[in-house]
């Protein structure tokens, strides 16, 4: 079977009457062409299906109006909401988005294929949300193309990053347990190489209670998808602690999980806090007491820096931290006297 040829430019030139250059200047919308000439070539090029290539347009435009996404995991809710909010922000200024994802997770050497893939294809910027990518690893791609960290705070040389205000969400949260009179607080806290953001609320979370004069009792994570019953059973086998601090909403529905599974009453027994409150988990229906992550305003903000490096060179702000919302619910209360 013959295989259908693609429809170029001169065919769409030929169906709409008019000459090649007037097809290119209509498609790019540069020059001079009217409003008639115009209808013309569009209707000719949706008649046809024709499709600019993105490669030729950007030889000659120097721009090909597509932006490359790198995000970690696409089975965790928060790069799905991330990716969602950037498509949607890149549209209103006519740009494209391409994205690679993990499956369960991205690794550094996957990570740097992307980053390199995605160059070839000319992008014109690229946004990285990975915590397994370090920043150094970003600097040489740096030099040839607008890169922004999105979810995460970055400080290598010449790397643009948007992020939570991680130090303000894991201390408000805290405060929170405080104000309700716990005195002994167990904290989950994630590894700072698996989760940079993870380790820095869960820091910030630690640095409040014990400033209250809050006894902490902290149990580390090696992963954030890492089984927490053995965390749960530590805190159950000392009576003294009140409350524990889950450095995610995910974590703390395994914890929730595990304590059902045993008989545990929340808040009753135990109060548990969670951080992110936003899609799904985040419905009044389940009532917990979490942290709102800024998800939306990160990637939306993440586009504005990103295109403000294609078009201006510049950015008007290197590192942008973006506050949350305290979200109290169902599952912390004044622990029982």
């Amino acid at each position: 079977m013959n295989k259908l040829r693609s429809p170029t430019i001169i065919d769409v030139a030929r169906e709409a009457g008019v000459s090649k250059s007037a097809v290119s200047r209509a498609l790019l919308g540069q020059g001079d062409v009217s409003p008639e000439t115009l209808e013309r070539v569009l209707a000719a090029a949706d008649l046809l299906g024709y499709v600019p290539n993105a490669m030729a347009r950007g030889l000659v435009s120097q721009r090909t109006m597509t932006l490359g996404v790198v995000l970690r995991d696409s089975t965790t809710q928060f790069y799905g909401y991330l990716q969602a909010a950037m498509q949607r922000r890149a549209a209103k200024f006519g740009y494209e988005v391409v994205s690679v994802t993990g499956v369960d997770d991205l690794t550094v050497e996957d990570a740097q294929k992307a980053l390199r893939s995605l160059i070839a294809l000319r992008v014109d910027g690229l946004i990285v949300s990975s915590a397994q990518l370090p920043g150094e690893d970003l600097v040489r791609y740096a030099q040839r193309v607008p890169i922004v960290v999105a979810g995460r705070a970055e400080y290598a040389e010449g790397i643009v990053s948007v992020h939570c205000d991680e130090e303000d969400g894991g201390g408000q949260i805290a405060e929170h347990v405080v104000k309700l009179g716990h005195r002994n607080v167990a904290v989950l806290l994630m590894s700072s190489d698996e989760s940079p953001n993870g380790y820095t609320r869960g820091q910030a979370m630690i640095r409040t209670l014990e400033a209250s004069g809050v006894t902490v009792h902290v149990m580390e994570l090696d992963a954030y998808r890492a089984p927490v019953g053995l965390a749960v059973m530590k805190t159950l086998a000392d009576p003294a602690i009140t409350a524990l601090m889950c450095p995610s909403d995910i974590t703390m529905v395994n914890v929730l999980e595990e304590l059902r599974v045993q008989g545990i009453p929340i808040p009753g027994r135990l109060s548990v806090t969670g951080y992110d409150a936003f899609g799904t988990l985040a419905a009044p229906f389940f009532g917990f007491t979490s942290f709102r992550l800024p998800v939306e305003e990160i990637g939306t903000t993440a586009i504005d820096r990103v295109i403000e490096l294609i078009e201006a060179g510049v950015t008007s702000e290197k590192r942008t931290a973006i506050p949350g919302v305290l979200v109290p619910g169902r599952t912390a209360a004044p622990p029982r006297r």
